[in-house]
């Protein structure tokens, strides 16, 4: 990897923020240069919320990413806003349980997980966020359960250090999810 830009974005209480700072922490942990760029509405929960992530091999420049190699959508909302702007030959994730159509473009990869089914089947209905994360870490082949357990440390606060392992098992449910 280079440099790779990351485009988080859904509704308020998805946990969009948390996802973002996860993969910038990872990447610091992984001694790669990062940037992370939140910006959410006026309302804490149910407003708009995105998140913009470089993580690269050579200092970050600027924050912004304007064309994302990759786009997180956890909701139709922002497919319908975002899906143009991935750079062609990019990848979409899309939780294909807030969202029922398929993305229009045919120069991007895409992958459809129904990850707040998955997370709600589960038993972790907050956690559709992380399910998303463990099928991008899969898809870079940046899947490293050590790795990921030091960002865990250092992104779950200590008031909420027990759901380190619960955080774990949905990455895992999906980086194994076909």
């Amino acid at each position: 990897m280079s440099t790779k830009q990351f485009l988080f974005s859904g509704f308020g209480g998805q946990g969009i923020l948390f996802a973002g700072k996860f993969l910038a922490y990872k990447g610091l942990i992984d001694d790669k240069q990062v940037s992370w760029l939140p910006s959410y509405g006026p309302e804490m929960r149910g407003g708009t919320a995105s998140c913009s992530v470089i993580v690269s091999d050579e200092p970050v420049g600027s924050p912004i990413v304007s064309n994302p190699d990759m786009l997180i959508a956890m909701n139709l909302p922002s497919l319908d806003r975002y899906e143009s702007s991935v750079a062609p030959g990019g990848v979409i994730f899309a939780d294909s349980t807030l969202i029922e159509r398929k993305v229009n473009r045919d120069d991007v990869t895409v992958y459809y997980i129904p990850a707040t089914r998955l997370a709600s089947e589960n038993g972790m209905p907050t956690l559709a966020n992380m399910i998303i994360i463990g099928k991008v870490l899969k898809v870079l082949g940046d899947f490293d359960e050590a790795s990921i357990r030091a960002t865990l440390g250092k992104v779950i606060s200590a008031k909420h250090a027990d759901m380190l392992e619960v955080n774990l098992k949905a990455m895992q449910l999906g980086a194994d999810y076909e």
